[in-house]
């Protein structure tokens, strides 16, 4: 079994799910922290696997419940977990969701002209990082991963936009609404893709009711530089049916 064909994947996007071959299985909490642990951060030390996931025990207990949650791990069916010396990782026979969005925003916002538009936008649609999970390592991996897939969306709706891709220039400037609905520049997008329509009716209503939002969250404007998207339109665009 190698990487590519998939029959092991681990999914940590909008819910934890273990599956071999299609089937979801079982997992005991602590085999779950362990594989989503390894699989956001690649590998770590005993030590501080057992230190992170267990925190409010001592040393001795916290290491007694890693070497449960693997012993567990290890009579499933499936080879999951590797450990070199004393740093453990998962195998790299796993397929993991988060790789697979990482490596899709990452390649948007450093070579946003690369092409794959539709693929791209499928996997950032993906759901939130574990939600549910309050652990303070989950909840800094959720922040970063949900900044790292505004950025792309930003990225990749300014390119669709430049294709002339309207409809999922709107759809990826929708997303980033709504995973953040106070980001400016999402709303910008959504200006863009109704003024390059010729949809001013819309931009306006857009700018609009993005500045009241905007006045009652947070008791500011929009910046210049959206407002001057709608005030700099030539007259003959602004009059336009």
């Amino acid at each position: 079994m190698t990487a590519a064909d998939g029959s092991t994947r681990l999914r940590l996007l909008d819910r934890f799910e273990l599956s071999y071959g299609g089937e979801a299985v079982d997992v005991a909490v602590g085999g779950q922290r362990v594989l989503a642990f390894l699989g956001l951060r690649n590998h770590a030390t005993r030590t501080v696997l057992a230190g992170t996931l267990w925190p409010d025990v001592t040393e001795e207990r916290a290491q007694g419940s890693l070497r449960t949650a693997l012993w567990r791990l290890r009579r499933g069916p499936r080879h999951l977990v590797e450990c070199s010396h004393d740093t453990l990782s998962i195998t790299d026979r796993v397929s993991i969701d988060v790789h697979g969005l990482t490596t899709t925003a990452l390649g948007l916002v450093s070579s946003p002209a690369a092409g794959g538009e539709d693929l791209a936008l499928g996997r950032l649609r993906s759901g939130d990082l574990l939600p549910g999970w309050d652990e303070d390592w989950v909840m800094f991996e959720r922040e970063r991963l949900r900044q790292l897939r505004l950025h792309a969306l930003d990225t990749l709706a300014a390119q669709l936009v430049a294709q002339g891709r309207h409809a999922l220039a709107l759809e990826a400037a929708l997303e980033s609404i709504r995973i953040e609905p106070l980001r400016e520049s999402a709303h910008r997008a959504v200006v863009s893709v109704h003024l390059a329509e010729r949809n001013v009716a819309e931009a306006v209503r857009h700018f609009e009711a993005f500045q009241r939002l905007l006045h009652e969250e947070l008791g500011v404007r929009p910046s210049p530089r959206f407002a001057s998207m709608l005030s700099d339109l030539p007259a003959t665009q602004r009059l336009s049916p």
